[in-house]
């Protein structure tokens, strides 16, 4: 459930550093005329896509929905840092960043 939250505010951190793959989320969630926008607009369409699914299955918005603690960000910052993901991120990222994109969502 935590992944499904986060799924599109990190999209949205990764965008910048994605070229047009994007576009490709586009395309399979079913973004009409899709080779017709901006790459910056493919971007948006794809992560706005991909937040209506979640809400279409009934994703909530918060993490605070999941009894995730305000004070719990700094810890789960951490260890999203320390996760073997992480480093195959698109995109670099600091621990002051994932926290904020928890904040964004709490």
């Amino acid at each position: 459930m935590a992944c499904a939250i986060l799924l599109a505010p990190v999209l949205k951190f990764n965008a910048p550093a994605t070229g047009d793959r994007y576009r490709e989320i586009a395309r399979a969630m079913g973004v009409k005329d899709v080779d017709g926008l901006s790459t910056e607009d493919a971007r948006k369409a794809a992560i706005d896509a991909v937040q209506q699914l979640a809400d279409d299955v009934g994703i909530p918005r918060k993490l605070s929905e999941l009894g995730v603690k305000e004070e719990d960000i700094p810890f789960l910052a951490k260890s999203a840092m320390a996760d073997a993901c992480t480093p195959g991120n698109p995109r670099d990222v600091t621990q002051p960043e994932i926290e904020d994109i928890y904040k964004s969502i709490y």
